[in-house]
């Protein structure tokens, strides 16, 4: 199906109004007037975009200034931008390769931090011996922020138990936890609080935070590392227009995250809990469990996220709440998921 046009709450398909409940434009920005005008803006101060490399002789304050702003949000002592969140789960994982024995990952991590030879943590069940036995070792843990088919953070507990001859190094994708779980959207990285020598985030921010761009949050020591990467140093950053936006949209994502947070509690207050429908009222996705609920909301013209992650995956199919649906738009998506 093609659109002419953003598909933010409502879309058009061949001459046909839909209710729009895919995406991932959490917090609505996308088509907010007023975080438009403030990314146009920052278009005329800072251009369309800039090709140099970050350790150009010519530096721009934008960078410092979003940069700056996006490193309280999260709560981490440095952050950096590149232009994709599949280039910083790429630069960190180059990285972490000259400085781990061994990785491991849970649940099936987004491509942005899959790397080879990469082992599971949990085996049947159970912990990975080789995390608890006592020889003394670097490992870095690979998990998303909040896994797919799920809508609550990753259970971390499992830290705690790996041998303390392990030094931990903990990488999460937040992609689909920035901007919006924990307060103002903070997301994951600041509340884990689990014996860990290193933990290090990387985030896209073209989901809830509405543009085009990727960051790495971590302490300051492996942010001035990463810096001096050969890829990041030879790669033009992102578009610092986009970055100085960051710090002046602050106010913007707080209003927006609120209306969010607004519409999932008014969600949680009318529909009725079934074993087809997973949803968690801290979070903005409702993953379906029944293809036949995903027809008979297209058949009462709403329209879902529905993909493949691989061509052997089965079919993903979950109702993406933005800030911007209205609550007549929450009425007629719940009618239909509380018909029996």
């Amino acid at each position: 199906m093609k659109v002419e046009k953003f598909p933010d709450r409502v879309i058009e398909i061949d001459q046909k109004q839909y209710l729009y409940f895919g995406g991932t434009a959490y917090l609505g920005l996308p088509t907010n007037t007023k975080f438009q005008e403030l990314v146009i803006q920052n278009i005329l101060n800072w251009g369309t975009t800039y090709g140099s490399s970050r350790t150009a002789n010519i530096q721009l304050s934008a960078y410092d200034t979003g940069e700056s702003f996006l490193s309280s949000h999260i709560g981490s002592e440095k952050a950096v931008t590149v232009s994709s969140g599949m280039l910083a789960g790429k630069l960190v994982i180059d990285l972490m390769k000259k400085q781990t024995d061994c990785f491991f990952h849970l649940n099936d991590t987004h491509n942005a931090i899959q790397t080879e030879n990469s082992f599971p943590i949990f085996i049947n069940g159970k912990l990975d011996d080789r995390l608890l036995d006592s020889k003394s070792e670097k490992i870095t843990i690979l998990t998303d922020g909040v896994p797919s088919f799920e809508t609550k953070p990753t259970d971390l507990s499992f830290l705690q138990k790996i041998s303390k001859s392990k030094e931990i190094t903990l990488v999460i994708d937040e992609s689909h936890s920035l901007g919006i779980v924990n307060e103002n959207g903070s997301g994951i990285y600041a509340s884990i609080e689990f014996p860990v020598k290193r933990k290090i985030m990387v985030s896209s921010l073209g989901k809830a935070f509405g543009l085009t761009g990727g960051v790495i949050a971590s302490d300051s020591e492996f942010i001035n590392q990463i810096k001096e990467l050969e890829t990041f140093t030879s790669a033009a950053g992102m578009n610092p227009a986009f970055v100085q936006t960051f710090y002046d949209a602050k106010e913007i994502y707080k209003i927006q995250h609120q209306k969010l947070n607004d519409n999932l509690s008014y969600i949680d207050s009318i529909l009725i809990k079934n074993d087809s429908i997973l949803f968690d009222k801290n979070y903005p996705l409702i993953y379906l469990l029944s293809d036949d609920l995903v027809e008979k909301l297209k058949q009462e013209k709403i329209i879902i996220a529905s993909f493949r992650y691989t061509k052997e995956a089965e079919p993903l199919n979950r109702i993406v709440i933005t800030a911007n649906h209205l609550k007549d738009d929450l009425d007629k998506l719940v009618s239909v998921l509380n018909k029996k």
